[in-house]
């Protein structure tokens, strides 16, 4: 999926249809501190195996690809809701 990196869309904090720059929103790295996190670490340590089974069968065809847009005017990010691609790519 090709999508341009400049798009006229609403912007909620104006409250008019504006330019926006488009970013692809990256990942941040997981806590260590979250409950989760730290019930994995003590389940993993000493000799026991890996606390949940392996997922069987494939992966997804797509993946989830979450977008950032930042108004021009006013400066501020909001972002949308996910899309699903095979491939993504930004031009211009």
């Amino acid at each position: 999926m090709k999508l341009p990196r400049n798009i006229s869309t609403y912007c909620p904090f104006c409250k008019t249809h504006t330019s926006h720059e488009v970013e692809p929103v990256k990942k941040k790295r997981a806590s260590e501190l979250k409950w989760g996190q730290r019930r994995f670490r003590k389940v993993m340590k000493g000799y026991r195996g890996f606390p949940r089974p392996k997922p069987e069968g494939r992966e997804k065809p797509t993946r989830r690809i979450y977008l950032r847009k930042r108004c021009k005017q006013c400066k501020k990010a909001h972002q949308s809701k996910c899309i699903r691609a095979k491939k993504f790519q930004l031009t211009g």
